[in-house]
């Protein structure tokens, strides 16, 4: 006859995080530069869809924005593949 193993339910067993304090400082720091990179991309619109507002074409819309997304996507795959337990 097989043996029934003991399982501890699992309320017992104590919950451990999938990523450590560091990690997850990381995480919060790269979606940060996502999101203001976000928020510096918007805006540059206009009321009035005959007026053209050369706005758009600046150079925090074009080049600063995209390159904090990029940096904070950077960040958040260093967050993921960081070592917590790492000294």
């Amino acid at each position: 006859m097989a043996k029934k193993k003991n399982k501890k339910p699992l309320e017992d067993s104590p919950t451990k995080l999938l990523f450590g304090k560091k990690n997850y400082i990381f995480m919060g720091i790269g979606l940060f530069f996502i999101l203001l990179g976000f928020v510096l991309m918007s805006g540059g619109g206009s009321n009035n869809p005959q007026i053209w507002n050369e706005a758009i074409f600046n150079f925090r819309r074009i080049r600063l924005a995209p390159m904090l997304i990029l940096l904070g996507f950077a960040v958040e795959i260093y967050a993921i593949l960081l070592d917590p337990d790492k000294k």
